[in-house]
């Protein structure tokens, strides 16, 4: 018998690697289909329909935002070499190539001052590091409800971050004017028949959910249980055994960010103020 056959079986189970844990009471196909989320990284070329882009984006918009200001915006994109010249940008992932659209979500202050220059309308608050990170957030919650608009209907998706990682190059590929940054790709389509895409375990929850206040020491020990199950997933998939040693790694050094060290000379750049 292999780690394979006696692997979780529930969505609860893999989320966790825990086949001890049993669905709540509250259970429904909502929360069937959140915790089953995986990234695809193989996928059919069947086209993405403007019906579905157009859902996946009103589902987007369905989102928070703070005070309503939407400030985000999105640019589908779909012509081959412009795809292929974005995934040389973004560490030549495959994928990107492979399916039928990029979805890249954007903190957008292009429309705010626009509508403030048409109205000869103030707008120095946009200046500020808030409202950087107000766009950002917006385009993060806007791309998790496509995600989980994607996935109901039957599509992968897996988020691109390596579209940070030469700003100015993807912002001139996409035409962007100034005050527009793009934050992440987000790649949809058919997952291809031979995508083995499974549910990756994340952190007990006791590792993450505090009491009223922090408790940092408290999470050795679900961390180092966590140590053991990934390490099993792992095994399933042939990959290295320590979640602990590809995090320390991932963060070793700026060289390991892949020019995302330099993210607030793009943003500035970009006309990102960052007062």
């Amino acid at each position: 018998m292999t780690i394979a056959d006696i692997a979780p079986r529930t969505a609860l189970q893999q989320r966790y690697w825990d086949p001890a844990l049993t669905e709540p009471a509250q259970w429904n196909p909502v929360l069937e289909a959140l915790h089953s989320h995986r990234s695809v990284r193989n996928y059919l070329p069947d086209p993405l329909t403007d019906e579905t882009l157009d859902v996946l984006v009103s589902a987007a918009q369905s989102a928070a935002t703070s005070s309503n200001l939407q400030a985000w915006s999105v640019v589908a994109v779909r012509d081959p070499d412009r795809k292929a010249r974005l995934a040389a940008l973004a560490g030549d992932q495959a994928h990107i190539v492979e399916a039928p659209v990029l979805l890249v979500w954007l903190a957008d202050f292009a429309r705010v001052r626009q509508l403030a220059g048409d109205r000869g309308a103030p707008i120095e608050g946009a200046d500020y590091l808030e409202s950087s990170y107000l766009g950002f957030i917006d385009a993060a919650l806007a791309a998790q409800n496509a995600v989980t608009a994607a996935e109901s209907l039957g599509l992968g998706t897996v988020f691109i971050g390596a579209i940070r990682n030469k700003p100015e190059e993807v912002a001139a590929e996409l035409g962007l004017p100034p005050h527009v940054f793009a934050v992440f790709g987000l790649v949809v389509g058919q997952p291809h028949p031979d995508a083995d895409a499974q549910i990756k375990p994340r952190l007990p929850r006791q590792a993450v959910l505090h009491h009223e206040t922090y408790d940092l020491p408290a999470q050795r020990d679900h961390v180092d249980a966590y140590e053991g199950r990934i390490a099993a997933f792992y095994g399933t998939q042939q990959l290295e055994h320590s979640w602990t040693a590809r995090v320390l790694d991932r963060l070793a050094s700026a060289a390991r960010l892949n020019g995302r060290d330099r993210l607030e000379e793009s943003l500035i750049r970009l006309g990102f103020p960052l007062r």
